[in-house]
């Protein structure tokens, strides 16, 4: 029984709740509706927009240091005027807020499109290259030789070549000595020209010294030496031999003249001795006083050159007594 009373006295209870929740929705009618909040974008949308400013920012960040580096190529002058708007471009290209991210990108934007005469300078500086290029090239080629060098080389030559192309003309009855320098057996200079003069002279020439024929040769202008000197005239001997074979072949044979060393066989050529490359046995008189030749035997016998050469300057001065 009591629980019956029990649910009698808790329907009162219901009855009231709705009266109640009437009371407090008509309250919160009664107050003023907050302002509605602010539209919420969305994150697709702000992904795209800083999406656009990054790319944007990356584009501007190289042309303004393109724009840079084309301005340090220039002169010391423009470098002051063109770094002004340079390092403008990078200052307005950091945005303060969301909402002017955009604007802010394209006025950085102009600097950069406004540098682009700046690269202008890029043809100077190829140009620059190129002649710089253009230098070292010339500078690597070879130095050419000017022709007048050629021609002076050349030139140089021919005085040397002169002395061997210089023909011997053999000298004939009434010719002098030519002047011609040749050594003796003391390796000294001797210049023929000045041989015959004051007194005469009388040259025997032979083959090779130190040999049987012309030992005999030389040995018989030895042993009449002095009947030579009394007719006033001096004996010479000329080979081709080497200064020091004829000085050794003079000591050996005690001979009293001098020798006379023509390797070239030039004078031997000019008086008509030259058989090849051998020498005829020869003897020649050229005059005291005149110094011309007034006596030349060729092809003569060893023993018989001596006694022919003192012969020819006695009947040539039968005025000198014996």
């Amino acid at each position: 029984m009591p629980r019956k009373a029990a649910a009698k006295t808790d329907a009162p209870a219901d009855e009231a709740a709705p009266a109640s929740t009437g009371r407090r929705s008509t309250r919160l009618a009664e107050r003023p509706a907050p302002p509605p909040p602010p539209p919420k974008r969305s994150r697709k949308k702000r992904s795209s927009e800083e999406k656009e400013q990054t790319a944007e920012d990356k584009q501007v960040e190289p042309a303004a240091k393109k724009a840079k580096a084309d301005d340090e190529a220039e002169a010391p002058a423009k470098e002051d005027a063109t770094e002004k708007p340079a390092s403008k471009a990078p200052a307005s290209t950091k945005p303060a807020s969301k909402a002017s991210a955009k604007p802010s990108s394209k006025a950085s934007a102009k600097p950069a499109s406004s540098a682009k005469p700046a690269s202008s300078a890029k043809p100077a500086s190829k140009a620059g290259g190129s002649s710089t290029k253009a230098a070292a090239d010339k500078a690597d080629q070879p130095p050419t030789i000017p022709e007048v060098e050629m021609e002076e080389k050349e030139t140089t030559i021919i005085p040397d070549e002169k002395p061997a192309e210089e023909p011997s003309k053999e000298l004939q009855l009434g010719d002098t000595l030519p002047e011609w320098s040749f050594k003796n057996e003391k390796d000294e200079d001797i210049v023929v020209s000045q041989l015959a003069g004051e007194k005469g002279v009388v040259i025997f020439l032979f083959p090779k010294a130190d040999t049987p024929g012309c030992t005999t040769q030389a040995c018989g202008f030895r042993d009449i030496y002095s009947d030579f000197e009394k007719y006033g005239y001096v004996v010479y001997a000329l080979s081709k031999d080497k200064p020091a074979a004829q000085s050794k072949w003079q000591t050996k044979q005690n001979l009293p003249y001098s020798l006379i060393s023509d390797p070239n066989q030039k004078l031997i050529a000019a008086l008509g001795a030259k058989a090849g490359t051998s020498t005829k046995r020869s003897h020649v008189v050229f005059e005291k006083g005149s110094g011309k030749l007034v006596e030349k035997k060729l092809g003569v016998k060893p023993a018989d050159s001596p006694k022919q050469a003192l012969e020819f300057i006695k009947k040539h001065h039968p005025d000198v007594a014996a």
